[in-house]
């Protein structure tokens, strides 16, 4: 039997990488691995001639433009439309052109941030910020060419690539003092644990279209997870509580990030790991 061909777009990315890593526990697949340099999914005629040559089964699309505050700046605009919205719109129509299942990653963001509720996947969508918008537009653009499946997700870390578990790790080295927000609450999401849920969602043969929502569990703010990395690293910096509005970006930070798993957890009998497990063992990696 032929193997099955996963093609992971950005995968030099957090999520990238760490689908990467597993891609070894999955011999029955065979993995195509893209960057920018290798195919460039804002140029449609690229895309097609390469789903023409290699016929995906699968297509999971990491990439995004991810600079939150300078997707604010208009002379990036056409730059964020470009990666957050347009190529999802070529992806999912190549997908449908040659039977490839797709699987869009999205984001939090598409949300205010003004619940007190966990979000379900129903609930009103109303971005705040030029990423979150245009996110939402690469959902749509997704779910009207092909019956994808889309991941929600937020604060995603991981080994690989910037995150705020590593900045922390880096200025709690270099600072005896730092501040952190303490009125944004989520949840953390360890990027090889939604590498290996999207793994299980494709090797387990139930294909259920739609949007869900994937995060470690627990609840908690900036400040608490800033708090809980210095016990890990075991350092003497003093980590100050401060109110977002001591701490103004360009984008609006959303107060409220706190998705409900339930559909994911039901659908593909999803066991997720608590934030705190995770963390402790991203860590453990990195030391």
């Amino acid at each position: 039997m032929a193997q099955k061909i996963i093609l992971v777009t950005g995968s030099n990315g957090q999520l990238g990488s760490d689908i990467k890593a597993l891609a070894g526990q999955f011999p029955d697949f065979n993995f195509l691995f893209t960057d920018r340099s290798t195919l460039s999914i804002t140029d449609e005629a690229a895309i097609n001639r390469f789903f023409a040559e290699h016929q995906p089964d699968f297509c999971v699309n990491c990439a995004a433009y991810t600079a939150v505050d300078k997707a604010e700046d208009v002379a990036e605009l056409s730059n964020v439309q470009a990666l957050n919205a347009d190529a999802v719109g070529y992806l999912a129509r190549a997908c449908t052109a040659h039977n490839t299942k797709f699987i869009q990653v999205s984001t939090d963001y598409v949300f205010d941030g003004n619940g007190t509720e966990p979000y379900k996947e129903t609930d009103a969508t109303e971005p705040v910020s030029v990423y979150g918008s245009t996110k939402l537009e690469g959902e749509k653009l997704a779910a009207a060419f092909t019956d994808a499946i889309i991941i929600r997700t937020a604060w995603v870390y991981s080994t690989f690539g910037k995150n705020f578990v590593k900045t922390m790790i880096r200025l709690m080295n270099e600072k005896p003092q730092i501040s952190v927000v303490s009125d944004q609450y989520g949840s953390p999401t360890y990027a090889a644990d939604l590498a290996a849920a999207i793994m299980h969602i494709i090797s387990s043969g139930n294909w259920a279209p739609g949007i869900y929502h994937y995060t470690n569990e627990g609840r908690i703010n900036w400040h608490e997870f800033a708090l809980a990395i210095k016990e890990l690293i075991h350092s003497e910096c003093e980590v100050k509580a401060i109110p977002t509005i001591q701490y103004p970006t360009p984008a609006k930070r959303p107060s409220w990030s706190v998705l409900d798993k339930t559909k994911i957890k039901e659908t593909y009998q999803l066991e997720i790991p608590d934030w705190k497990t995770s963390l402790e063992l991203c860590i453990g990696k990195m030391q």
